[in-house]
């Protein structure tokens, strides 16, 4: 069934990949330019589509819960999860959230804070501050989270069930067939969004260590730091990779989830504490109350960009990731029913993050509304350097800060050594043991694409990436829905039917 060969998915996708690394290494200023204009083109005319495809998404989600779907296991009837509920849980954050969430638990609170995204609000004030919660709530609530359990879901039904390789396309065979040049295009461009999206984040990891060493020990932020940092990354998560799925990467989640938690605890019993619980239920309220307004929030009759600059953004970026994070969240959840499956990857990470924003969010905002400090300004001047603005304010803040960075190195680690076994597998067929040396060029050049985003653009080339190559993913993950939907239905009235006969034999008999 699988085979550890190179095949033209891996050769077409890695010389792809390359091209793109050498023409923004031998051409910044043209590849910036080339790259502002197709993530102008992409928000401006396909925005609407992100908006939907989410919500659509949700929708289908929470209808297969409450459905007699649910009851269908992940794999043989009588099968246990292979993993303990903690250690399923911390490898879902550490693959879905890890680097997004330690960047932006402060920075978004506090930029929208400073920058409020509804008009007649005061910035700096207090309902800027409860509107600025509100929409961090959201963008790391359940609505990112469909997107992995789409990928993740129907994957694991495939490859568990059915007995397939845990290849995109394969998933698509009920609809388009065993074409298999059509096969190959969707697999391409699965591995393509894929390496976008795992390199935005880790350009992002990599930006905030450096703005942490900035703020600590005076290491400017720039370049070489950068370049510094993704030696170090590169050479220890290709180091983990080499363990396997069962010993570095399941170590590091739990050591990355057990760290995040701690971390979380110390803010939350130093900080202002009744504060942040106050913060959490009226975040949580607010984000259910206007779900639907924030799902579909776009400006048409207006020059604001606020929509495209965050929840396309979001939304894009976690299609880019969904290859990736989907094929992991299966491999990892074998064993576990359709309902188990959804109510752990919908809702478990983002309850963590919500708590995280809470406490974090909540904290730098308590001290800017009624402590007299001004993170807001220094978010607003460098937004990797928020965290650690916010640890100046509080006990053992030297200690802390050299703490976090090596739990962002940690998150880097880990979300990169996941992405290069998913990579290795959807480019040896679907492998679940796949060579060495395939993971070590998958990780070559993520960290190659990080880096020549990072020196043409920066956060901007970052965020330009995942946009972008997300675009032709959010059509197939249409597809993949309307897939799921159609095998679950077949396959459960076969079931029926199968009992009825069974049923009639005996009562003839």
């Amino acid at each position: 069934m699988f085979n550890n060969k190179l095949n033209s998915v891996f050769w077409v996708s890695a010389i792809t990949l390359g091209i793109f690394v050498l023409v923004g290494a031998l051409f910044p200023t043209t590849f910036a330019k080339g790259a502002n204009a197709a993530l102008n083109f992409t928000t401006t005319s396909f925005g609407w589509l992100y908006l939907l495809a989410i919500f659509i998404f949700t929708a289908f989600l929470i209808f297969l819960i409450f459905s007699k779907y649910g009851n269908i296991r992940l794999g043989g009837q009588d099968e246990k999860p292979a993993y303990s509920v903690f250690t399923w849980i911390g490898m879902l954050f550490s693959a879905g959230f890890g680097i997004a969430l330690v960047f932006y638990g402060v920075g978004e609170p506090m930029t929208h804070f400073n920058d409020v995204p509804v008009t007649g609000v005061e910035p700096l004030s207090e309902q800027a501050a409860r509107i600025a919660m509100g929409y961090s709530f959201f963008h790391y609530g359940v609505s990112q989270w469909t997107v992995f359990a789409i990928v993740g879901l129907i994957m694991a039904y495939f490859q568990f069930k059915k007995k397939k390789n845990g290849l995109v396309s394969t998933s698509l065979t009920p609809l388009i067939g065993n074409r298999k040049k059509l096969k190959n295009g969707i697999d391409i461009l699965a591995v393509v969004a894929t390496v976008m999206g795992v390199a935005t984040s880790l350009g992002m990891g990599i930006m905030q260590i450096n703005g942490g060493l900035n703020s600590v020990f005076g290491i400017p932020t720039g370049i070489w730091p950068q370049l510094a940092i993704v030696a170090v990354m590169t050479g220890l998560f290709l180091i983990s990779s080499s363990t396997g799925l069962d010993k570095g990467i399941k170590w590091l989640s739990n050591l990355n989830l057990g760290a995040a938690l701690v971390l979380m605890l110390f803010v939350f019993i130093t900080g202002p504490t009744v504060f942040i619980l106050d913060t959490f239920i009226v975040g949580i309220g607010d984000y259910l109350s206007n779900f639907i307004n924030y799902s579909f929030r776009l400006n048409p009759y207006t020059e604001d960009n606020w929509s495209r600059e965050w929840t396309v953004f979001y939304w894009a970026w976690a299609i880019a990731w969904s290859p990736f994070v989907g094929a992991f969240v299966a491999r990892v959840s074998r064993g576990r029913t359709v309902r188990e499956f959804i109510l752990g990857v919908m809702f478990a990470p983002p309850a963590v993050a919500l708590m995280w924003i809470a406490v974090f969010g909540g904290t730098a905002l308590h001290m800017d509304l009624f402590g007299g400090t001004n993170i807001a300004a220094a978010v607003n001047t460098d937004i990797t350097n928020a965290l650690f603005s916010l640890f100046d304010q509080l006990p053992l803040s030297f200690m802390v800060s050299v703490l976090t960075m090596l739990l962002i190195l940690t998150f880097l680690v880990t979300s990169a050594d996941s992405a290069v076994y998913i990579l290795s597998s959807m480019t040896t067929g679907g492998s679940l043991n796949p060579p060495i040396r395939v993971r070590v060029i998958w990780g070559v050049l993520m960290s190659s694409i990080a880096t020549v985003l990072l020196i043409t653009s920066g956060l901007a080339g970052l965020q330009t990436a995942s946009i972008v190559a997300a675009l032709p993913f959010t059509i197939i993950l249409l597809m993949m829905t309307f897939t799921l939907y159609k095998v679950l239905k077949q396959d459960v009235a076969s079931t029926d039917a199968n009992q009825v006969k069974a049923k009639k034999k005996k009562n003839t008999a």
